[in-house]
């Protein structure tokens, strides 16, 4: 394990540091919310965990201090689990092994958990301070922030005392955010009845993989190759000519992550075989023309395998595919009045069939309502067409911007008044907590910032170390002059 511990400033990476040790996946959080409780006991700092799986620790005003608004510093307890495909790392039992590279702070084949580690490790290490100036604070932990915002849908408003919101969960240092996309999950699903292979057919595995993947929100305008899309164009390509048949496919494994691999099984007669390996070796050509300035690992892979006893039937297969070729993934549309911020996209994250199951899942976002509509209604019209049902879920609002925040107004002053440099402020495409937190309480004033984290949901997202510093100073900063009630 790499000594981050002893990296500056030690009150925030120490805590980091204990937080990679603990698995804290989506979905399987009993061990991180005990940690944080056991340690709020040992630290003698008043915790609990309420009703939908956050942990709230509270901490009263340093003397003088009283008079001052209460804030709420808020941040997810979750990561993101993805990890390169030769890793046998188990995201829920194993520590994350850390690494440090020059100015960076990695993991190793996994995603590292900075995001959103970085904030708890920040309250964390607020809450045991006894040499910070501020006024009454509370922690706020959110459960299952990257899969279904869980944490936030179900809590309730009264379990939050704070008048200000500082959510730590934005990723650019010298950046504040005062707005994001709000988003919803769309699932298609289609059951069948499998058909037996033809006799004599042999099978071939196709890969895909090497891919950059990402975060489906802040980088899903860098051109980057979702492996489920491409990976559609040869599939429908083999069946168009060479007799291909469907047995199977897995692409991606997170909603809200671009697929970085996708994997699909395929039988066809014999004499087809090795035209088809042609073709592997010709789409390998084309997708490295169109994305090899951005995928510079891109790799496509073809390999004999035992012949599946089932295939998808023909007709079932044909509007799958057609389907997936069809379906809208990545930007729909820029801001108008700000064409440099994503509007509205979609993610075609994870594609499962196999089985006699077929399934879709698909993020949406949005920072208006009318377009996450239509983006909706485009992708269920083209399911629709294969028969597929269509559910949406899991919808979550638009953080519309304040532009006359007082906090926003007070954290520029203190940013420039620390650094010499104006702190920009903007609206991100990115799903964040805050637009659910403000209908609970909508008198909070609201501002996300954290320190620089880079490719987020991938195991090559890491944490700069330099900014991490700056970060701490920065929220610290703010916290002692907060104004008063």
């Amino acid at each position: 394990m790499s000594e981050i511990k002893n990296l500056q400033p030690v009150e925030v990476w120490k805590n980091f540091d204990l937080l990679t040790q603990v698995p804290r996946p989506s979905g399987h959080l009993e061990k991180v919310q005990k940690f944080l409780l056991d340690w709020a006991a040992e630290k003698g700092v008043e915790a609990f965990k309420d009703d939908a799986g956050n942990i709230i620790m509270r901490k009263p005003a340093t003397p003088g201090m009283e008079n001052r608004k209460p804030v709420t510093l808020q941040g997810h307890m979750d990561m993101v689990p993805q990890k390169a495909k030769t890793s046998n790392h188990n995201f829920e039992t194993d520590p994350i092994r850390t690494r440090i590279e020059g100015e960076w702070v990695y993991a190793t084949d996994t995603t590292l958990g900075a995001d959103d580690g970085m904030a708890v490790a920040t309250i964390m290490a607020i809450m045991e301070a006894d040499n910070l100036k501020h006024g009454p604070i509370e922690g706020f932990i959110t459960a299952d922030e990257e899969t279904t915002m869980y944490g936030v849908n179900h809590m309730k408003a009264e379990t939050l005392t704070g008048d200000i919101l500082l959510n730590l969960d934005e990723e650019t240092d010298g950046k504040m955010v005062i707005g994001a996309a709000g988003g919803i999950n769309l699932t298609a699903t289609l059951q069948y009845q499998e058909t037996p292979c033809e006799a004599g057919d042999v099978a071939l595995k196709v890969t895909l993989h090497k891919l950059l993947g990402g975060h489906s929100g802040l980088e899903i305008s860098l051109g980057r190759c979702n492996a489920n899309k491409a990976m559609a164009r040869l599939v429908q390509d083999a069946i168009a000519n060479f007799e291909a048949r469907l047995s199977s496919w897995q692409g991606g494994n997170m909603r809200n992550a671009i697929p970085r691999e996708a994997e699909v099984v395929l039988t066809l007669p014999k004499e087809n075989v090795e035209a088809f390996k042609e073709c592997v070796d010709e789409w390998r050509e084309t997708f490295t023309a169109e994305f090899g300035f951005i995928e510079k690992s891109l790799a496509l892979d073809v390999e004999e395998v035992a012949c599946p006893e089932h295939n998808v039937p023909e007709e079932i297969q044909d509007n799958l595919i057609d389907a997936l070729c069809a379906c809208h993934n990545g930007v729909m549309r820029f801001i108008p009045e700000n064409p440099g911020i994503v509007e509205t996209s979609s993610n075609l994250a994870i594609v499962k069939i196999g089985g006699g199951k077929a399934e879709f899942l698909i993020l949406v976002r949005s920072s208006r309502d009318t377009m996450r509509e239509c983006c909706c209604e485009a992708l269920e019209s083209a399911f629709a067409m294969a028969g597929m049902k269509v559910e949406l879920s899991g919808a979550y609002p638009a953080w519309q911007p304040n532009q006359k925040s007082e906090i926003v107004a007070l954290m520029k002053d203190v940013y420039r008044d620390l650094f010499g440099v104006e702190n920009e402020v903007n609206v991100v495409h990115a799903g964040l907590e805050c637009g659910i937190i403000g209908t609970f309480r909508p008198h909070m004033d609201l501002v996300s910032f954290g320190p620089t984290i880079r490719s987020p949901h991938t195991p090559n997202e890491r944490v700069h170390i330099e900014s991490v510093g700056r970060f701490w100073k920065f929220v610290t900063a703010t916290l002692e002059r907060i104004p008063e009630k």
